[in-house]
């Protein structure tokens, strides 16, 4: 968390940190959902969707409350370092942003209404940082995993930045990439269901306080 001085420019793939050929440590099950961490394979009928919103800690437990929400996992995507450490994250030389992976039932929760929540729980125009989270991994960012996901990741951040515009604030900075793009790599034990193991633990919300607008 926090990281003034840190770099808020992105590096080139040359300059990113040349990373490892696999993940160093092993995930077990789901603290609070008493799921598998490691969602490579998900249920039929379930879709993934990646977000970035800053520190990973805070966005997971809040996902993990959902209804519909199978598995939560925090891990890094957006970056070039294959299997990155939070450390070599967090120094902003691989091209990482601190993302969360929610496993969930569309029949439940729609992707719509995730984003809907990715947006009011975090400041979407703040571009290299989240509140006094300073650093290219606090970037806002969506990752679809599929085009319907796509289509409306892009309908909802016209409609959220149009909101934002009439209210006088500031355009949105969120990276809208295809997931097909930028493997999510898991984060370390330590860092998954973080507020689960350590209720007292640091928190990030910074938002802008406006709520999704409702269709007229």
């Amino acid at each position: 968390m926090f990281g003034f001085g840190k770099p808020t420019t992105l590096p080139t793939a040359d300059q990113a940190l040349p990373g490892r050929s696999q993940q160093m440590w092993s995930l077990g099950r789901h603290l609070v959902l008493d799921a598998p961490v490691v969602t490579d394979e998900v249920p039929e009928g379930h879709e993934v969707a990646i977000l970035g919103l800053g520190c990973f800690w805070g966005a997971e437990e809040i996902y993990w409350q959902l209804p519909g929400v199978w598995s939560t996992s925090v891990g890094y995507a957006g970056g070039s370092t294959p299997n990155p450490t939070y450390d070599e994250v967090c120094s902003g030389h691989t091209g990482h942003t601190e993302a969360i992976r929610v496993v969930f039932d569309p029949s439940v929760v729609s992707y719509a209404d995730l984003v809907k929540k990715f947006f009011e729980i975090h400041d979407p125009t703040q571009g290299m940082r989240q509140g006094n989270d300073v650093g290219t991994q606090y970037r806002s960012a969506i990752y679809w995993t599929t085009p319907e996901q796509e289509q409306t990741a892009r309908e909802l951040t016209k409609v959220y930045g149009d909101e934002l515009a009439r209210r006088g604030l500031g355009e949105i900075t969120t990276e809208i990439r295809p997931a097909s793009e930028t493997p999510y790599y898991y984060a370390e034990d330590a860092h998954q269901q973080y507020l689960a193991k350590n209720p007292f633990g640091y928190r990030c919300h910074a938002n802008t306080g406006v709520a999704f607008p409702e269709p007229a």
